[in-house]
């Protein structure tokens, strides 16, 4: 009965933030159709501003977990849509073993997880590494991952547009990842395909 309510909350926060995107930003979401239905996956974004999680949240039309710094619960609407959608808490500058095996056991569950692999906001424009976390999940589990661009107005009543890419299969990187000599280098080149993917499609 608790998850009945749960998904109800669900709905209803979803329906709420959806109508505040797009009458507050204009909001336009492509690329929904590149979705697949019924398998996990992990939805990659650019980080830009407190507007692009729960953006995501509300249009990708199926449930996911989103993995956020510790430091967001301070946050009481952040802690409240972290409870709402089963948020993965990672402690930063710190290996995180509890959030790395909930995140694991979750896309084994078949279920979807979201993060950002700049590691923080505008990270790509501060000259940060790009983070390796995703490509890791994706080689882990065979999980695919789908690229989000994120672009336009970062103010109120400017357009903001929000577009979904293909599924990318890193199954290439597979025998490269198992070998601890190449681990790494599967690791970097996964990722920057993924950071790439998603910088063109915010263009």
């Amino acid at each position: 009965m608790k998850l009945f309510f749960k998904k109800i909350l669900r709905a209803i926060v979803k329906s709420a933030i959806y109508i505040y995107c797009k009458i507050v930003y204009k909001a336009e979401i492509l690329g929904k159709e590149n979705i697949p239905a019924n398998e996990p996956l992990i939805f990659c974004g650019n980080h830009r501003n407190y507007l692009d999680p729960p953006l995501m949240v509300a249009t990708v039309g199926r449930h996911i977990r989103f993995m956020a710094k510790e430091d967001l619960r301070k946050n009481p609407f952040f802690a409240f849509l972290g409870v709402v959608f089963d948020g993965i808490y990672v402690k930063r500058d710190s290996k995180d073993v509890s959030a790395l095996k909930t995140t694991l056991k979750a896309l084994k569950n078949g279920e979807s997880i979201a993060l950002f692999p700049e590691g923080t906001r505008n990270g790509i424009e501060k000259g940060e590494k790009v983070k390796d976390g995703a490509a890791f999940f994706a080689l882990r589990t065979g999980t695919r991952i789908i690229p989000v661009g994120i672009s336009g107005g970062l103010k109120k009543f400017q357009k903001v547009k929000i577009v979904y890419g293909k599924p990318i299969d890193l199954s290439k990187f597979n025998e490269m990842y198992k070998n601890k000599s190449t681990e790494k280098q599967a690791l970097d080149e996964a990722s920057k395909i993924i950071m790439d993917s998603i910088i063109e499609l915010t263009k």
